[in-house]
């Protein structure tokens, strides 16, 4: 079980830095703690762009990504509190799950670009 949010660097990016509300491009992993892969980019043949907000990504995503540089790769390990709760997501992830993300950021744009 994970208490809380626990971010490993395993590539420090050189560019941008994510902050909350920037749209970001990134490729991803998501995990379940038993290692089942509940979802990827990679399988979904395209990199996944979206805003650091909430209502648009989970908390453990905001909080773990803000301050993350572009060309960075980065491990988070989210407990449920800061992913779905105890919501049941689709058939993969049940309620009250951690999870584990391996993410490789590409792209931050914010409003002043």
């Amino acid at each position: 079980m994970i208490t809380e949010l626990k971010i490993e660097d395993i590539a420090e990016g050189t560019g941008k830095a994510a902050v909350r509300g920037a749209l970001i491009t990134a490729q991803y992993r998501g995990f379940l703690l038993d290692g089942t892969e509940f979802d990827s980019s990679y399988r979904h043949g395209e990199a996944f762009r979206t805003v650091l907000s909430n209502g648009r990504v989970i908390q453990g995503w905001i909080l773990g990504l803000i301050g993350m540089k572009t060309g960075g790769k980065r491990k988070l390990w989210v407990p449920a509190a800061l992913a779905y709760g105890e919501r049941q997501v689709g058939t993969m992830i049940p309620a009250n799950s951690d999870l584990i993300f391996e993410i490789e950021l590409l792209e931050v744009l914010t409003r002043d670009d």
